[in-house]
C-alpha cells in the first residue's frame, strides 16, 4: 500500500459522534469556497475560513485541520495562492483518509 493511500486513525471521543459528519462535511464546503474565493482572488474570505478551521479543528479531535487552516490564513495574508492550493490539496488528502475510532 502507498504512503499516500494508508489511513489516518483519529479517536475522537464519543460525545461528538453525532457532530462528526457535519463538521466533515463542512469542510468540503471550504474547499469550495476557498477556491471559489482564489478564484476571486478574495484572500479576506479565504483567510477567515483558514482561522475558522485553525480555531475548530483541534476541539473537534482534528489537530490536522488546525495546522491546515493556519497555513490556510497564513498564506491568505500573503496572498499566495500557490501555497493555498497546497494546502487544499492536503486537507483534501487527509479527509478522504481519515478513519474516525470513537472513544
Amino acid at each position: 500500500m502507498d504512503a499516500k493511500d494508508e489511513k489516518i486513525i483519529v479517536n475522537i471521543i464519543s460525545d461528538l459522534k453525532e457532530l462528526i459528519p457535519g463538521y466533515i462535511n463542512n469542510r468540503y464546503e471550504d474547499i469550495k469556497k476557498i477556491m471559489t474565493a482564489l478564484e476571486h482572488g478574495d484572500y479576506e474570505t479565504v483567510r477567515i475560513l483558514g482561522h475558522s478551521m485553525k480555531g475548530s479543528g483541534g476541539g473537534y479531535g482534528f489537530d490536522a485541520i488546525t495546522e491546515i487552516g493556519r497555513g490556510i490564513e497564513q498564506a491568505a495574508k500573503e496572498k499566495d495562492g500557490e501555497a493555498i492550493k497546497n494546502k487544499i490539496v492536503e486537507l483534501q488528502d487527509y479527509l478522504k483518509r481519515i478513519e474516525i475510532v470513537y472513544i
